[in-house]
């Protein structure tokens, strides 16, 4: 039962993980990120090398692998932020 769980709360991580991809596609559309929170991701990517740490030496799949992908999405996310800042258009 526990590594059904563990199984079912890793795929639901990894749900949770990709979800900031509909805020990039949003960034995107709008050529701005002046709704987005920067210190918000960066707290959060914070919890997430947290969590890897702690599933890696706690040998638990279930809780690193849903936080990598969440911790290079989070990244992903901060970085197309950073570029669609007060609206400014990244250089072609």
């Amino acid at each position: 039962m526990t590594e059904t769980l563990g199984a079912a709360a890793a795929a639901w991580g990894v749900l949770m993980a990709i979800s900031p991809l509909l805020q990039i596609r949003r960034m995107l559309t709008r050529r701005s990120s002046g709704d987005v929170s920067i210190t918000n991701l960066l707290v959060l990517e914070f919890g997430f090398f947290l969590w890897i740490g702690y599933g890696i030496a706690a040998g638990n799949p279930f809780i690193f692998l849903p936080n990598s992908v969440a911790a290079v999405v989070g990244v992903v996310t901060m970085l197309v932020a950073w570029m669609y800042r007060d609206g400014v258009r990244p250089v072609a």
